[in-house]
C-alpha cells in the first residue's frame, strides 16, 4: 500500500462526497484526486532525481492537502516546514534537507526572500495562492495554477516500493535546530491503518484537522486516516477557540483532533458553548500527557464526546491508542500498543522490564521512522539497543494488561536531592486547584538540592490565590519534597507551533551562568 492509494481509493468509492473544506473552497474526492494527479504530473516534468525533497511552508488549506498527496504520487519526498520558523531556521532546514522545490503561501514571501540568500543550492518556488500587493516579490516564483495548467488528471505511471521514502517532518525544535525525521510509505500507511482501527471515524464524519499539517500527528495520524476513511475534512488555518466553535456549528463537525492545550483553551474560554458543539461526538488528542485533573475538567465540559488518546512522536506514530472501549479504569494510561507496533520498557542495560517497573519506553514495528536525514549519529543513538527497538526518550511503565502509563518525558525529569522528580505529577496536582487554568513545571538550579521544581501558571479570570497557597496545596496532593519551590503567575505560556508548552523558553533564564542546562 502507498499513501497515494488512500486518496485514490476514497475517490473511487465516493467521487462526489465533499473531501476538503477550507478558504472558501469545497472540493469533492474526485476533484481532490484530480488536482493531486495534475500536480504530481507537473512535478514529474521538472525531471528531479528520485528522492528529491519538495518542501511545504503553509498553514492548513486545501492546497497543502493536494500538494502532500501529489508528492506522494511521485518518487520525491515531501518536507514539512513549521510556519513559525525564523529565516535562519528555515535556511537551516532547507539546506539540511537539500530541498529543490518549495510550495508556500504568499504571506511567507518576506521571510523566504531573506532565506534565499542563505541557501546553498537553487530552489524552485511555487505559490499556493496569488501574491497580493503587500507581499514581497520572489524572483522566478510561479503560482500553483500556472504549474498545473495543461497537466493530465490521470494518476502518473510511477513504480514505487513501500519502503521508498515518503516524507520528512521535523522534531519539535524546542532545543537547538530540528532534526528531519524521514519516513517511508509503509510506515505512514501503517499509521493510518492503526488509527482507523480505533479512532471511530467513517465516511459519514465531518472532521476538523485542527492541528498543523506540518505536524506528524495532524498529517499522518489524523488527516490521512480521515482521507482513507472517506470523511469530509475541514481545514482551519489556525487555532482559535471561538472560530473552532463557529466552524463546528456551521459545518456540523462530528470529530476533531486537538492537543491538550487546545482542549484546555476551548473549555476554559469565556465564550465556551456546548450548544455550538452539539454535533461534536469524537475528539482525538495527542502531543502531550493529560493528567487526571485536566482530563476530568475537559470531560465535565464535554460530557457527550468520545475521547481517543494517541501517544506517539515524529519518529513513531501511533505508538499506543486508548479509547472509550478500554474503560474508565485505564484513563490514566495512554493505551496499549497500536496495530503493527510493539511497546516495551527497558532499563539502562537494555533489558526488558516486567509490568509495574519504571524505565525507558521503547517501540518497534512498521510505524517506526527510517532515519534522521543527514544525521547518522543521532539515528544510531536512538536505535542503539538493536533488534529494531527505538528509544522514545520517554519514561513510563506497563500494567499487567499491556497498557502504558507515562511518567514523564525523560528530558523533563529533574533530580532533586538524589530523587527523581517528574513535572507531570506536579502539574496534575496544580490542575486540581480551581484557580489554575494552565501550568508548566520544570527544573531550576538550587545550591542545596541541585534542582528544584518551579511552576509558571495562568490563573482563571478573577481568581485570587497566592504563591504560598498553591505550594501548600501541592504538598497535600503529592510528596512534600516534590512541591514547587517557585511559583510565578503569567498571562500566558509560550507554545510551539503545534501547541506544546515551550518549557525550554521558561527554563532558560533560571540557568543563566550555570554550566548544566537540563
Amino acid at each position: 500500500m502507498f499513501v497515494g492509494d488512500l486518496l485514490r481509493d476514497s475517490a473511487l468509492r465516493a467521487p462526489d462526497r465533499v473531501a476538503l473544506i477550507g478558504r472558501g473552497q469545497r472540493l469533492t474526492y474526485a476533484q481532490f484526486a484530480a488536482a493531486s494527479n495534475c500536480l504530481a504530473n507537473a512535478l514529474l516534468e521538472l525531471g528531479l532525481n528520485n528522492g528529491a525533497k519538495v518542501a511545504i511552508l503553509s498553514r492548513n488549506c486545501p492546497q497543502y492537502a493536494i500538494a502532500y498527496f501529489a508528492i506522494a504520487r511521485t518518487p520525491y519526498v515531501s518536507a514539512h516546514c513549521s510556519t513559525r520558523s525564523s529565516a535562519d531556521e528555515l535556511a537551516y532546514v532547507l539546506n539540511k534537507l537539500e530541498a529543490e522545490v518549495l510550495f508556500l503561501e504568499s504571506r511567507f514571501s518576506s521571510v523566504i526572500h531573506d532565506v534565499l540568500a542563505k541557501l546553498e543550492r537553487p530552489i524552485r518556488l511555487i505559490f499556493f495562492d496569488r501574491p497580493g500587493g503587500t507581499e514581497r516579490e520572489l524572483p522566478g516564483a510561479v503560482s500553483l495554477e500556472q504549474c498545473v495548467t495543461g497537466m493530465s488528471a490521470d494518476a502518473p505511471s510511477v513504480v514505487l516500493e513501500d519502503s521508498d521514502p515518503l516524507a520528512i517532518t521535523l522534531t519539535g525544535g524546542t532545543t537547538g535546530f530540528p532534526k528531519g525525521v524521514l519516513v517511508s510509505h509503509k510506515a505512514r500507511c501503517a499509521s493510518a491503518v492503526a488509527a482507523a482501527a480505533d479512532f471511530g471515524l467513517d465516511e459519514t464524519d465531518v472532521v476538523a484537522a485542527s492541528t498543523p499539517l506540518f505536524h506528524t500527528a495532524g498529517l499522518f495520524v489524523w488527516f490521512a486516516t480521515a482521507v482513507m476513511q472517506g470523511a469530509s475534512v475541514v481545514l482551519p488555518e489556525s487555532w482559535d477557540p471561538i472560530e473552532f466553535m463557529r466552524q463546528v456549528e456551521k459545518e456540523k463537525i462530528t470529530a476533531a483532533f486537538l492537543v491538550p492545550s487546545q482542549l484546555n483553551d476551548l473549555v476554559t474560554h469565556t465564550g465556551f458553548s456546548n450548544e455550538a458543539l452539539k454535533t461534536l461526538r469524537n475528539i482525538g488528542y495527542a502531543g502531550a500527557p493529560m493528567g487526571r485533573a485536566l482530563s476530568e475538567r475537559i470531560r465535565a465540559a464535554l460530557p457527550d464526546v468520545m475521547f481517543t488518546e494517541n501517544y506517539g512522536q515524529s519518529e513513531a506514530c501511533p505508538i499506543t491508542i486508548r479509547c472509550e472501549k478500554h474503560g474508565a479504569d485505564k484513563r490514566e494510561t495512554v493505551g496499549r500498543a497500536a496495530g503493527n507496533a510493539e511497546v516495551g520498557i527497558m532499563n539502562e542495560e537494555g533489558h526488558l522490564l516486567p509490568p509495574g517497573e519504571i524505565g525507558d519506553i521503547v517501540t518497534r514495528g512498521d510505524q517506526v521512522f527510517d532515519e534522521y536525514f543527514n544525521d547518522p549519529e543521532e539515528t544510531t543513538d536512538v536505535f542503539r539497543l538493536g533488534d529494531g527497538w527505538l528509544l522514545t526518550g520517554d519514561v513510563g511503565f506497563l500494567d499487567d494488561d499491556g497498557f502504558l502509563s507515562l511518567v514523564d518525558r525523560s528530558k523533563d525529569m529533574l533530580v532533586s536531592g538524589g530523587e527523581n522528580v517528574y513535572p507531570a505529577e506536579i502539574e496534575n496536582a496544580l490542575y486540581q486547584h480551581k484557580a489554575v487554568v494552565e501550568c508548566a513545571v520544570f527544573g531550576i538550579p538550587d545550591e542545596r538540592w541541585g534542582e528544584v521544581p518551579a511552576a509558571h501558571l495562568v490563573l482563571a479570570p478573577g481568581a485570587a490565590v497566592s504563591e504560598e497557597e498553591l505550594i501548600d496545596f501541592c504538598a497535600t496532593k503529592i510528596a512534600r519534597f516534590k512541591r514547587p519551590r517557585v511559583v510565578k503567575f503569567v498571562s500566558e505560556l509560550p507554545k510551539t507551533a503545534v501547541g506544546k508548552i515551550h518549557k525550554n523558553e521558561l527554563r532558560e533564564p533560571y540557568w543563566v551562568g550555570y554550566e548544566k542546562k537540563i
